[in-house]
């Protein structure tokens, strides 16, 4: 690159530093084997050849051709490149498209994938067209003046009224209220001569995906994760693919297949769908437990953490699901946690021998939450004397008889119960027994009595303690 002096002497000390700066990032660029990342070779592979030295696109990690879609659907596997693909199509449409909408399950998800993560735009963008993020704005700012907005589909009404040229929406399969969220962002493209955009997303059998698989205005890719494993982890393979593999879950997770109910599934997913309700369905509530399983006792390794709540309707409502990979004692802290931001009663786990050093954790936990507080710990057991099945179908009968509604979408929680085959599989997942451990607290407590509503709108029973109920804030608003 030849720079003329004259034009360097003309510029002024804040423009010398941000020439340095970008000089700098060019250089960095290089130095970690950066190229562009489209490549025109027919078949491409993305391994390095002449031309494109470094990782860059296979040929079916490249947009639609021409302009007969609206939108492109990259269904695949974990670790396909699904971030990647979507982050240069953001970056690509920045340079010529004023306004996008940048879209992920959950606010974090948004900042840590889409924006800051390994494969998102800070991470992809070249050092000539690098963005300026700003967290409180939520918003990316390129160089050229056009922005990129981030969106928690958590939020279906921030979509309401911002418009946009184009969107990048990211796991829609994962999204809480998808359907919500997808009919906002769809109301907002509504700048330029064309709006479209980019899905990526692992498989689910949800109405909206299936229903995009049909539409001849969008443009089907399907990956496996076996397309990319030169640039996965060893430890990926291990843990994920050699556990997984050749499994029903494998087969969505893995290969990107769309599974339809599967015989002998714990729950068919048609009826989880008949039966799903938005936050202003549900009724008043009588009781709300955290059901609790340890991780390891299982078809899985995560702590089970799953919130129910018991209607008057004498119904179950699914609120949420915080399961996930942690040690004991993060556990027992994430579980009071979702005590206090529900308002729940109680904490319930399985009356088992081989794991009362739960309970002992949870009342450990206790007392440094609330030191000086004699109140015993709120924990309830449900017996586990039966096998793994057979306390499961009552549960799975009450789904049947349309008696249990997720609140939103509950993507991993579902995706267990409607993959867990008893038949198959001798242990259970352990989300699905959180939920079930909850559950069937709740029909043994709560039958044939009558207790005090639970107003999700007033503190809770508990003196101290405030109920915020998440998933129902969108009533209390209204109300």
């Amino acid at each position: 690159m030849i720079v003329d002096p004259a034009e360097l002497a003309a510029l002024t000390p804040a423009e010398l530093e941000q020439l340095a700066e970008g000089l700098e990032r060019l250089v960095l660029d290089r130095e970690a084997g950066k190229v562009p990342w489209l490549c025109d070779r027919d078949g491409c592979d993305g391994r390095p050849h002449p031309g494109r030295p470094g990782a860059h696109s296979r040929a079916n990690q490249r947009p639609p051709a021409g302009d007969d879609w609206d939108w492109w659907l990259a269904l695949a596997g974990r670790g396909w490149g699904k971030t990647r693909v979507g982050a240069e199509f953001s970056i690509e449409q920045a340079r010529h498209l004023p306004r996008g909408a940048l879209i992920a399950p959950t606010a974090a998800d948004a900042r840590d994938v889409m924006v800051e993560g390994d494969s998102g735009i800070l991470a992809c963008a070249p050092a000539t067209f690098r963005p300026v993020y700003t967290k409180s704005l939520r918003k990316l700012e390129y160089p050229n003046g056009s922005i990129q907005m981030l969106y928690s589909a958590d939020e279906p009404d921030r979509l309401r009224g911002p418009q946009h040229h184009y969107f990048w929406a990211d796991e829609l399969a994962a999204w809480r209220y998808l359907q919500d969220a997808w009919d906002m962002l769809q109301m907002g493209m509504r700048l330029g001569k064309h709006p479209r955009g980019c899905i990526t997303t692992t498989p689910r059998p949800l109405p909206l995906v299936k229903k995009l698989l049909k539409d001849p205005r969008c443009a089907v890719v399907r990956g496996s994760t076996y397309e990319n494993l030169d640039n996965l982890a060893e430890t990926f393979r291990r843990s994920v693919i050699d556990r997984y593999e050749g499994t029903t879950l494998g087969r969505q997770e893995l290969d990107a297949e769309v599974l339809e109910d599967l015989p002998g599934a714990l729950v068919a997913r048609a009826l989880i769908d008949r039966y799903r309700v938005t936050p202003a369905d549900v009724p008043e509530l009588i009781s709300m437990a955290v059901g609790m399983d340890p991780a390891g006792t299982g078809a899985g390794d995560e702590t089970g953490l799953v919130v129910t709540g018991w209607g008057v309707d004498q119904h179950h409502y699914v609120l949420a699901d915080a399961s996930a990979k942690r040690s004991p004692d993060q556990a027992a802290r994430a579980a009071y946690t979702l005590l206090e931001e529900h308002g729940a009663a109680y904490i319930v786990v399985e009356d088992n021998g081989p794991k009362d050093w739960l309970e002992e954790v949870l009342r450990r936990v206790w007392r440094d939450l609330h030191p000086g507080d004699t109140t015993p710990p709120p924990i309830r057991r449900v017996n586990a004397s039966k096998g793994k099945k057979l306390r499961a179908q009552p549960v799975a009968m009450l789904y049947e008889q349309g008696r249990v509604h997720h609140v939103g979408s509950l993507p991993e929680l579902e995706d267990q119960l409607t993959t867990w085959i008893p038949e198959e599989t001798p242990g259970s997942p352990d989300r699905v027994d959180a939920e079930v451990h909850a559950i069937t607290y709740q029909m043994k407590r709560d039958r044939g009595t009558r207790t005090e509503l639970v107003n999700p709108h007033r503190a809770a029973a508990r003196p101290g303690r405030t109920a915020q109920h998440p998933a129902l804030k969108a009533r209390a608003q209204r109300a």
